[in-house]
Parts: C-alpha cells; structure tokens; sequence
C-alpha cells in the first residue's frame, strides 16, 4: 500500500553560470527530475550524487556521474573536498537541510515538498503493518497524524531508512527496524525482518 505524505513540485530558478563550478552535489532525484531543460548547461560539471537513484537520474539527464555516495549530503560534500573539489554547486529541495558549506559555494532550490491531505481512513489502514519511511521530515509527519487521529502508535510498526528518520519518527511503536545502509532494498529487509 501507498500513502504519500507529500508532493513532488517544480521550483522556478535561476541557473547561475557553469562556468563559476566545479561539480554538482545532487542529493535527491528529485531535483534532477524537476530542474527542467537547463540542467543541460550543468552536463560538463562532475556530479557527486547521493544514493543510487540519484545517479541514475542524473545519468538519464546525460550527467556524468563521478561519485555515489551511499550516506548524505554532508558525507558526500567531503569526498567531493577530498576530490580536490573548491566550488559545487548544490541544487536540492526548499526543505532540504543544507548541506554543510565549505565547497559548496551556492545551495538553490529546485523542488518543494508539499505535504498532502491524508484522511483518517487512509491512515487506520496501516495498523497491524509495517510502515517504510524515508526521511526524517516523513517519519515526523507520519507520527504527527497518527497522533491527530489518536491511532495507537503501539499498532504500527516502523521500518527507517536511516537512525536519524528512526529518531524523528519518535517512541511508541510497536516494532522499530532500522536499514543496515540507507537503501530501498535494505529498508525493505528491515520492514520485513520488524514484521517478523
């Protein structure tokens, strides 16, 4: 079962000058799919992308891709540093945390995540099962409904994609599994081992 919790919306921006960069920091697939037709001017700059969907975005778009990192945007920024990397070019979500600055000389919004309507019925649909959360402002969302519509978070069990989206998520579940490596496949091995 689904149950999208926010929307995936293009941004208008600005692209400054390619020329000003020496690679591009992606850290969602999202920001390649939503950056439209002027991403093409960014195609000579190295990307450091992270996690696997990410650089498959971004190869489908006709980047090249020089690393994938499978941690965040922070891990990935220092081995874009260690790269000899002086000045990247960041393009993520409006609620994207900022990745820490140093060679980042410019972080820009391309998309927004807009929460959207989940009704009681929707929600009481995932008692007794095992919910799959991606990020922490998803974990906190999803435990924010359940609250409102007063479902007992003892009910549900949680699988996170990383300890950070474990801790957002907050106590009070009935299970809580954590992915080995922040991974689709590995969070589905933690959902199905928390099911267990």
């Amino acid at each position: 079962m689904a149950l999208p919790l926010f929307e995936i919306v293009a941004l208008p921006w600005s692209p400054p000058d390619p020329e000003a960069f020496d690679a591009l920091i992606l850290t969602s697939a999202n920001a390649v799919r939503t950056a439209g037709a002027v991403l093409s001017r960014f195609a000579g700059l190295p990307v450091y992308a992270v996690g696997a969907a990410t650089a498959r975005a971004a190869v489908d778009a006709g980047m090249t891709v020089a690393v994938t990192g499978s941690d965040d945007g922070n891990a990935l920024v220092a081995t874009a540093a260690q790269a000899g990397v002086v000045r990247a070019l960041h393009l993520g979500g409006r609620e994207t945390r900022v990745v820490a600055a140093g060679i980042v000389a410019a972080s820009i919004p391309v998309y927004a995540s807009d929460p959207v309507p989940v009704g009681r019925p929707a929600l009481a649909a995932i008692v007794g099962a095992t919910a799959l959360v991606h990020s922490p402002r998803a974990a906190e969302r999803l435990g924010a409904l359940i609250d409102h519509y007063a479902i007992d978070r003892g009910m549900v069990a949680l699988a996170a994609l990383s300890p950070s989206v474990a801790d957002a998520a907050g106590p009070g579940w009935s299970r809580l599994a954590v992915a080995a490596r922040p991974s689709d496949a590995a969070l589905i091995d933690a959902a199905v081992a928390a099911s267990d």
